[in-house]
């Protein structure tokens, strides 16, 4: 990608992305997420309506009329986006590529961070890490997360999505915030790594790495999706190329028993990806190719707001 063409796409996805998050997402990424933990602001005189288990005693009694101690929440976060970067992500057929996608999510997740004075660190990977930005603050540091989502070139094509999440767990010492924007698609059909869980079904290879990281961060799964991944047109004969691996297909989607079986397949694949994610209690954000993001990642904001304010 030439300097010019990089420059225009990233001011083009700052414009969008901090309109997005001034005008859409303001304070709603702030509050759905929470800081390191409570530290002490304040005493003031007690008030009407304030909880009484805050009432502070011992300068009740100097003072002779009751005092409540007052806490803010230490608020400063982490965020970790790991954006899988594997062939697969170069596949695309309404308006824009899952990688492009990809991109506008994690910069527009970047600049909500930033603009609630929060860290933000970026890990690039195929099937294997192949990039890292250490966390930071800043506009000019978000700037550079986006031109390495949009510039840089991995040199492998597939897809190691535990090993993305094993190695920002290991950068991440303090409780953080990781988001892995992923299509979750790792070959694993045709692969020893998927096993067989102890209930008879099968278990995807990024499964442990995901649960060991839900221990100690807050996990939240971004699935990239096309609508082309789940039924095809009817066109006559195509050939497919498998962009990790080679591997090419010619079917007929003339045929509409070919069609069926691969909705069918695809419907199942789906339903393995949701039951995963259900068992690790791994709530995801789901998008798709030229349609809105900021509908599912506003909804998902609010609905952990909602859930913290319970």
């Amino acid at each position: 990608m030439q300097t010019s063409e990089l420059l225009r796409k990233v001011r083009r996805i700052e414009i969008r992305t901090s309109h997005l998050v001034s005008d859409v997402l303001a304070g709603q990424f702030r509050s759905a997420f929470k800081g390191r933990g409570m530290e002490f602001e304040e005493v003031r005189p007690y008030q009407y309506g304030d909880d009484v288990r805050s009432i502070d005693w011992n300068v009740s009694a100097r003072t002779g009329f009751p005092h409540v101690k007052l806490f803010r929440e230490e608020r400063e976060l982490t965020v970790m986006l790991a954006v899988d970067l594997s062939g697969s992500l170069g596949f695309g057929t309404h308006a824009q590529l899952k990688r492009e996608l990809a991109a506008e999510v994690a910069a527009t997740i970047a600049f909500s961070a930033i603009r609630s004075n929060d860290r933000v660190g970026l890990v690039c990977f195929t099937d294997r890490v192949e990039r890292v930005v250490p966390p930071r603050k800043g506009p000019r540091h978000v700037l550079r997360i986006v031109r390495d989502l949009l510039a840089f070139e991995p040199e492998h094509r597939g897809t190691d999505i535990a090993g993305a999440i094993d190695e920002a767990n290991r950068m991440l010492s303090r409780r953080s915030v990781l988001f892995v924007v992923s299509d979750w698609r790792t070959g694993a059909q045709a692969s020893p790594a998927r096993t067989r869980r102890t209930d008879g079904g099968a278990r995807e290879p990024w499964e442990d790495a995901l649960r060991l990281a839900r221990m100690k961060h807050d996990v939240i799964p971004v699935v990239v999706r096309d609508r082309r991944e789940r039924e095809l047109p009817a066109i006559g004969l195509a050939e497919f190329v498998d962009e990790e691996t080679g591997e090419r297909v010619r079917l007929d989607l003339g045929s509409r028993a070919v069609r069926e079986r691969f909705a069918r397949v695809a419907a199942a694949e789906e339903a393995m990806l949701a039951d995963s994610f259900r068992r690790l209690r791994a709530e995801p954000v789901m998008l798709e190719t030229g349609g809105d993001f900021v509908e599912p990642l506003t909804a998902f904001f609010r609905k952990r707001e909602g859930r913290r304010s319970r």
